[in-house]
């Protein structure tokens, strides 16, 4: 008994080493400052011109930033540009789904597909294909008229452009201070890993927001978010550390939100807020994972909710928050099983790969 006792004593010790872990970076101060510039200057423009609307929308192409990579001038514009391109297809494809609600499942299923297969394939590093997938998820569920998609899809693309003015300005300052890291060399592609994986996920990122349809949750954007982020982690070990700091981060995350939403603040503190938050999380995600979640929950909320401040009791929105996370991250966990059984693995994998072309 005392031997056993003893055993789960030094694993609980373990993990708790392991979750508490910081970890050390080189991540220079200059780059969450630059991040937060992104994100934060689309909003500033448009409280200016009494429009924090039109700034959320800038916003979220402003996320583009957090792709760019330590790598020479012309590669880091390039990985840029091509991410622009990829968020503003994504945000898109969402904005004119919302017109067919019953092309939501399917579209958002394929995106996910798609975007997960292309990030793999360019060993595209966290945050991978989530941000890609929030912004197609945000898009079905932003209520615009018809007329009003060109100007919507519009302030996402100048967001992107604004991101990568900064990145370009931030860039010049950095290469002068650090040395480029070498551009990393692509492998031959994998069908486990880009299309049997990316497939699994698609799948199952669908699933989420049918359900959360089916459901009638008020927020069922939030539902394939949180099913995705917890598909994020790269091996088993990796999974169920992120997967914990995540939990453990989010719950504290939801009542940092609600003391926020609970706030009398204005559109320019929000500006400010959301700034703060961005640059806090650059700061802590390279450290320690969990750490970030607690200032990223806060700010999707308020990429979602800013423009309704004062309208929603903040308790309806952190529980009806508390539910989409719970039930996508359910979902989440239950692929990230199946894509961990060898058995599974084997037996699907071998009737997708019939459907592959010989030439192939």
């Amino acid at each position: 008994m005392n031997s056993m006792f003893q055993k789960i004593k030094m694993r609980l010790a373990s993990e708790y080493k392991y979750l508490t872990a910081v970890n050390s970076s080189d991540r220079p101060w200059e780059m969450p400052v630059a991040a937060s510039l992104s994100m934060g200057l689309p909003l500033l423009i448009s409280v200016h011109f009494d429009h924090l609307n039109y700034g959320l929308a800038s916003c979220l192409g402003g996320m583009i930033f957090l792709y760019l990579p330590s790598t020479p001038m012309y590669h880091r514009m390039t990985t840029l540009m091509t991410c622009s391109f990829g968020m503003i297809t994504c945000y898109s494809l969402g904005i004119l789904c919302q017109f067919n609600p019953q092309l939501m499942v399917l579209s958002l299923s394929i995106i996910a597909m798609v975007v997960s297969m292309a990030c793999r394939f360019f060993m595209l590093p966290p945050p991978g294909s989530l941000f890609f997938i929030m912004a197609a998820s945000i898009g079905m569920y932003t209520s615009v008229d018809v007329l009003q998609v060109p100007f919507v899809i519009g302030l996402m693309t100048l967001g992107c452009v604004l991101a990568l003015a900064v990145a370009f300005v931030y860039s010049l300052y950095i290469l002068r201070i650090r040395p480029a890291s070498p551009i990393p060399t692509i492998q031959k592609p994998n069908f486990d890993f880009v299309i049997f994986d990316s497939v699994i996920i698609g799948f199952t990122v669908g699933i989420s927001l049918l359900l959360a349809i089916t459901l009638e949750l008020p927020r069922p954007y939030w539902v394939p978010i949180s099913c995705l982020a917890v598909l994020q982690g790269v091996t088993v070990r990796a999974g169920w550390n992120s997967q914990l700091q995540r939990i453990l981060g989010s719950c504290l995350g939801l009542f940092f939100s609600w003391f926020l939403l609970t706030l009398s603040l204005g559109q320019l503190s929000i500006c400010f807020v959301m700034m703060g938050l961005s640059f806090i999380i650059e700061t802590l995600a390279v450290r320690h994972f969990g750490l970030a979640v607690v200032f990223l929950t806060p700010l999707t909320i308020f990429l979602a909710e800013a423009t309704r401040f004062g309208l929603d009791d903040p308790f309806v929105v952190i529980r009806s928050r508390v539910t989409d996370t719970l039930l996508g991250s359910m979902i989440g966990v239950v692929c990230g099983l199946c894509l961990h059984s060898e058995k599974f693995r084997t037996v699907v994998g071998h009737q997708m790969r019939k459907l592959v072309p010989g030439r192939f």
